[in-house]
């Protein structure tokens, strides 16, 4: 079984963070703590990062990509357009997810400083303390979530435009009463009914929210929906329910995945240009590293909407 610095911390009854101070040769440590450390990391045969015991010496050269999780295609194309834009200026990217666990972030956190020079965390609802007090950048990449963190650099797709364009492409189509299917990245006007999905925002939660949506609101006739999983769940919902798209209802989505173009009818949908997105966060993240020290910047990418047949509608094209 791999040791981690997780078990380490835990056999010698210290945090994570206390682990990485020992490891980095932190000053400032009581003798019987470090000896504590040492003694676990040695009874475990724990061998610390090699960029770790680089650190005193230089950079390791790689920056920590910190996402939810890679399940969610949106999340996963981010990933990897991050990934691509870090080689591009010669810094090694290690993937971490973290699945929610808040010990894995810990740990993760923990190694700022010793295993990554900085790091890109991805729609994470929140961090586990203010970035930048250690002087290891953060910067935030957010497609779906909507809060910021204080003193922390963050890039973010502009979801206020988003929501502006799908309601204005919805009235122009003529559509009155439209109901949001999950709470997803888009807020939900006050005059707009939600349903709740819930649990994980995939295609199945899609199919079970339209058909609670068409019968707990009689006359809908557009659903907004939180990504394009739920989307693709719903035209396939609505179908089963009898319902014609977008004659009866439309549909709209969030995320511009490759699968919408082939639905039928194919998906209207929001593109958070996650290209976009990667290079202006990787642009901030190696600024800070070559010692930018301007204030924390809150970068909004514009979206894009993509009309498709799911909303268009008879002679609408």
């Amino acid at each position: 079984m791999r040791v981690t610095m997780r078990d380490v911390a835990a056999r010698a009854g210290v945090s994570l963070k206390t682990v990485s101070r020992v490891v980095n040769g932190e000053p400032h440590i009581r003798p019987e703590t470090r000896d504590a450390v040492q003694v676990a990391i040695a009874d475990l045969g724990w061998t610390p990062n090699a960029a770790a015991r680089s650190l005193r010496t230089g950079r390791t050269g790689v920056v920590g990509i910190v996402v939810t999780e890679l399940r969610r295609p949106l999340l996963a194309a981010l990933v990897e357009t991050l990934v691509t834009e870090a080689d591009a200026r010669g810094l090694q990217a290690a993937v971490e997810p973290v699945h929610r666990d808040d010990d894995r972030l810990a740990e993760i956190w923990a190694q700022r400083g010793v295993t990554f020079d900085g790091l890109l965390a991805v729609d994470l609802p929140r961090l586990p303390e203010p970035s930048g007090a250690d002087g290891v950048p953060v910067v935030r990449v957010d497609v779906t979530e909507v809060s910021g963190h204080p003193g922390c650099d963050r890039v973010a797709a502009d979801l206020e435009q988003a929501a502006e364009l799908l309601a204005r492409h919805l009235a122009v189509m003529g559509r009155r009463r439209p109901v949001q299917l999950g709470a997803g990245p888009l807020v939900a006007r006050d005059d707009m009914p939600l349903v709740d999905l819930g649990g994980t925002p995939d295609r199945a939660a899609g199919y079970r929210a339209a058909q609670r949506a068409v019968v707990g609101h009689p006359g809908v006739d557009a659903l907004v929906c939180a990504t394009d999983e739920v989307a693709l769940g719903a035209l396939a919902g609505l179908h089963a329910a009898g319902l014609a798209v977008p004659e009866d209802v439309a549909v709209t989505g969030y995320g511009a995945l490759d699968d919408g173009w082939f639905a039928t009818p194919s998906l209207t949908t929001v593109d958070p240009e996650p290209a976009t997105l990667a290079r202006r966060a990787v642009d901030v993240l190696a600024r800070r590293l070559a010692g930018g020290e301007e204030p924390a910047v809150d970068v909004r990418v514009p979206v894009t909407l993509l009309r498709r047949e799911s909303t268009l509608g008879p002679g609408a094209r």
